[in-house]
């Protein structure tokens, strides 16, 4: 069963720290456990593509990472930009502030915008929510209903750094929750996947929100999932 769960998982490798012999040792270590994919930092796209070629993992990257407050036109120049360097997969953070301010208008526009570029160089795209900044369910449903309009091919929980402060003062998130996959799926139509990231790290958390209807999980220790 864990192997299987080893053809969800984009293989996160987005931490600021990481060094150009790690990302490759990285990819060495996808093609090893089968991964869906990588996700890698953008200006390693090409790195990535070159490692993995012939592997069948294919190579992701991030779009407005982490915060999405990048411009639409800096966003779909990213988009282009990766699609060229390699990468087939975009997974973009959403403008969190339009989002709480409902400027649903402009949120359309963007992801509208991404889908487009992605979509002329024959890439999919996962929009992040980053579900930890949005104070209400009525936020993550209208997400999902302008994500479903726009034809996206994903929605993601989170990126893993929207860390919000805790009362005890220090700085956290939750990431994927079983309450939010739920309320995902629940306003999604069937074709839309759900990425579940941030806080899936064994392999009961994976067959768990598979079960819940999830069919990518993010990662930056794949064998803590593949593994067990």
């Amino acid at each position: 069963m864990p192997q299987s769960l080893a053809k969800l998982i984009d293989f996160a490798m987005l931490h600021p720290t990481l060094t150009d012999a790690e990302l490759r040792a990285g990819c060495e270590r996808a093609k090893r456990l089968g991964v869906a994919s990588v996700c890698i930092k953008p200006y390693a796209v090409k790195l990535a593509a070159e490692a993995l070629r012939g592997s069948g993992v294919a190579v992701g990257t991030v779009i407005g990472f982490p915060h999405g407050s990048n411009p639409t036109e800096i966003k779909a120049a990213e988009a282009a930009w990766a699609c060229e360097q390699g990468a087939t997969e975009l997974d973009m953070v959403v403008n969190v502030g339009k989002v709480i301010g409902e400027d649903w208008e402009y949120v359309e526009r963007e992801i509208r915008a991404i889908v487009a570029a992605a979509r002329a160089r024959q890439a999919i795209v996962k929009v992040i929510f980053e579900n930890d900044f949005l104070p209400s369910d009525t936020l993550k449903i209208k997400l999902c209903e302008i994500c479903a309009k726009a034809g996206v091919d994903f929605v993601k929980t989170s990126t893993g750094f929207g860390f919000v402060k805790q009362p005890s003062g220090d700085y956290n998130y939750r990431g994927a929750t079983e309450h939010d996959i739920g309320l995902m799926r629940k306003h999604l139509p069937p074709n839309i996947g759900i990425k579940a990231s941030g806080g899936v790290r064994t392999t009961a958390d994976g067959l768990r929100m598979q079960e819940l209807g999830c069919t990518r999980l993010g990662t930056s220790s794949p064998e803590s999932i593949v593994l067990q």
